[in-house]
């Protein structure tokens, strides 16, 4: 019938027991007269076991040696599994990474896939043996062992169902699937049926916690059905594939990310080159920028905020100091009791109001906004670490997550296929990769028709942003760009961007509400120029920021404004360097101009 990809992760397969329950399920599907791989992960805290010896015997063991230490834990898992499919009465062949051919470069702990060979398993799946592939690693060319990092497994199984064209990946989780927040925190949220890549990417980067970032990166790539399915039970889970032709919702669920750190650059020279500077420093030391703030200048100084893990501040604040070295000029501020909360939907790309709302609910939970970003799909604010569990469940009952109706597909359903163009560009990029996991740059957009509108010296309190968004989406104004930096001395300012013909009924709207506002200050820039990259790998690609900033920094194009997403990095610059500064984008990744 077709051929499922079925990862297990450490807690289904930690015990005997464990082990035969998912092994019946790889025999249930067979006999349904599918075509099955398994993929298995070290059983229970086999991983963390191996960990603590290795730090009795070595204060510092060489990561090749780390690395094929705990490769053996997915091979003792495999190698059961196995027995456990035969004593079912079927027959199952257990490979490990270099058995099967998953090539990888030679980074000993993050390691990525470069290819896959299908060939083996192909084999032996038309003997009618169940596959069974050790997760979590591969092998370099000189033959050493090589593991992929965390959420290992979860690419391994995305990775496979790519290279095998799965019709379905099943990874199996010791939840029910994904979760419209997590569910530890907020006990009316409530399962998600269905929802696209670019909304598991964003959650999956946010702290969702169900899948990583890679895995998902594989399945959009390589058009791949995931399902994350519960361990303990026959429910159907949550479908990730690509949104059929039905309404998307508004919001589709929120993340929570306690553990993020903000670093504020002040005084930096507004001219361009500086974000290159920027983004070179974090990049050598291989730092996962998140959010990414920066708002227009003024009197000739630019100011950028970023949040990163806690664990890498500092790396970033090293990294800040030597742009601020090498610039000449400038200040570095950090922050380390916030969090960030993002709300994420398919939905925002067609309809005004949703930041409006969710700041009305924040400012109601009386919590402050220290940072605003958004993209098409997503709106993340960083808040005071001590309110962000109460932020959360505030904004859940506020977009009413927990009695949202939606729609559910059955195991092995794809959504409808992309118009033959799309599938065709696809195709097109799927072709070009050297490597499996390689970044994909699909393309380079330029907006010439958007304004911009500021508010500056706003008071840093909660309700200033509801009001100002209530204003907008009252008069129907969809807004593109929302951006707000940290602000100094209780002042704050946000700027957004909107359509060209909008400019006017949008000033009309947030003038009045300004006035009342002693001290703030309303300005607009009626011709701007958007871009936007957009691609497959952006967020664990930590090499992207910079080439975008020295490709604009060559053209000699300043960058005014600046917010991230998962998928898209998008900046603002003057409407007379856009059309430069796209050449000179498109030429940096290598893009066709047809």
């Amino acid at each position: 019938m077709g051929l499922i990809v079925q990862k297990f992760g450490g807690t289904s397969v930690a015990s005997a027991e464990k082990i035969l329950a998912a092994a019946a399920r790889a025999v249930a599907a067979r006999r349904a007269g599918h075509d099955v791989v398994m993929v298995v992960s070290a059983r229970g805290k086999k991983t963390d076991e191996l960990i603590r010896l290795a730090a009795e015997v070595s204060e510092d063991p060489p990561a090749r040696e780390m690395d094929m230490l705990l490769s053996t834990g997915e091979q003792e898992s495999v190698a059961l599994m196995a027995m456990a499919v035969h004593e079912l009465g079927e027959t199952a062949v257990s490979l490990t990474g270099w058995q099967i051919g998953i090539a990888t470069d030679s980074l000993h702990s993050k390691a990525r896939i470069r290819q896959i060979s299908a060939e083996r398993m192909r084999s032996h799946l038309d003997e009618g043996r169940i596959v069974i592939a050790c997760g979590f690693q591969g092998v370099d060319d000189d033959g050493n062992i090589t593991t992929l990092g965390r959420g290992g497994s979860d690419t391994t199984a995305t990775a496979l169902a790519a290279a095998l064209a799965a019709d379905e990946c099943q990874i199996y989780t010791d939840v029910e699937g994904v979760f419209t927040t997590d569910p530890r925190i907020v006990s009316d949220a409530r399962k998600i049926e269905t929802l696209s890549y670019d909304e598991m990417l964003e959650l999956a980067s946010l702290g969702a916690g169900v899948m990583h970032s890679r895995s998902i990166e594989f399945a959009k790539k390589f058009r791949v059905p995931v399902r994350v399915r519960p361990s303990f039970s026959d429910a159907p889970g949550t479908l990730i594939a690509p949104h059929g032709d039905e309404a998307a919702p508004l919001v589709t669920g929120l993340a929570l990310v306690r553990t993020e750190a903000r670093v504020t650059l002040c005084g930096l020279p507004d001219r361009p080159g500086v974000m290159s500077v920027v983004f070179e420093k974090l990049s050598e030391r291989k730092i996962p920028v998140d959010m990414v703030v920066q708002n227009v200048g003024t009197a000739g100084k630019a100011e950028v905020s970023f949040t990163v893990p806690e664990d890498d501040l500092a790396g970033a604040l090293t990294a800040a100091k030597g742009a601020i070295d090498d610039l000449g000029a400038g200040s570095v501020r950090s922050g380390t009791n916030v969090a960030k909360i993002s709300a994420v939907g398919e939905g925002m790309r067609s309809h005004s109001g949703v930041a409006s709302q969710m700041f009305r609910t924040l400012s109601d939970a009386g919590v402050n906004i220290e940072m605003i970003t958004t993209s098409d799909i997503k709106i993340s604010v960083l808040v005071d670490r001590d309110m962000a569990e109460e932020a959360l469940a505030a904004v859940h009952r506020g977009f009413r997550l927990d009695d949202r109706s939606s729609r559910s597909l059955p195991v092995g359903h794809r959504q409808p296929a992309p118009s033959k163009n799309m599938a065709m560009v696809e195709a097109e990029i799927v072709g070009r990769l050297a490597n499996m996991e390689d970044l994909v740059v699909s393309e380079a957009d330029l907006d010439e028709q958007q304004s911009r509108i500021t508010i500056r010296h706003l008071p840093d309190r909660p309700g200033v942003s509801a009001d100002l968004f209530e204003a907008v989406a009252e008069g129907d104004v969809m807004v593109d760009m929302i951006v707000q930096n940290v602000s100094h001395q209780g002042n704050a300012e946000v700027s957004l961007t909107v359509s060209r013909q909008d400019v006017d009924r949008c000033l009309l709207l947030v003038q009045e509400l300004v006035s009342q506002w002693d001290g703030a200050e309303l300005s607009h820039d009626r011709a701007i120029d958007k871009l936007t990259v957009t691609g497959i790998g952006l967020r664990s690609h930590t090499g992207v920021g910079e080439t975008m900033f020295r490709a604009l920094s060559e053209a000699d194009v300043n960058v005014q404004m600046i917010n991230t997403s998962e998928v898209r990095l998008a900046v603002v610059v003057s409407a007379d360097q856009g059309q430069n500064a796209l050449q000179s984008l498109t030429a940096a990744f290598a893009l066709s101009t047809e």
